[in-house]
């Protein structure tokens, strides 16, 4: 594995487990299921290690999906530039990169 996909796994990680190094939204759906489903949710993503070849084909872990109370879950990490108008020039860099996780109910995506 290249130094750039470790570097993009552990800033990756450190957004999802702890959301340092980036920001975090939620769609309606994820936000109409209250304020403690979207503690739930966020202590899942935290430890949420159900990659694989077919959700992580890069090994970055920028993508999750997983069954919550009924509803499937979505969870994706998007890189950005820091102006947030386009797409980070090299997400292995946390100088030029705004990591953005979104939460999402699967009938949202």
């Amino acid at each position: 594995m290249s130094n750039d996909k470790a570097r993009i796994r552990a800033l990756n990680d450190d957004l999802r487990r702890h959301l340092l190094g980036g920001g975090a939204v939620m769609t309606a759906g994820i936000a109409s299921l209250g304020a403690e489903a979207v503690l739930r949710l966020v202590q899942t993503i935290a430890v949420f290690d159900d990659f694989c070849t077919e959700n992580d084909p890069h090994s970055e872990h920028d993508f999750g999906a997983f069954d919550f109370e009924g509803a499937r879950v979505f969870f994706k990490i998007d890189y950005y530039n820091l102006s947030m108008t386009g797409h980070s020039p090299n997400p292995a860099d946390p100088t030029v990169t705004e990591r953005v996780i979104t939460l999402m109910l699967a009938e949202e995506y």
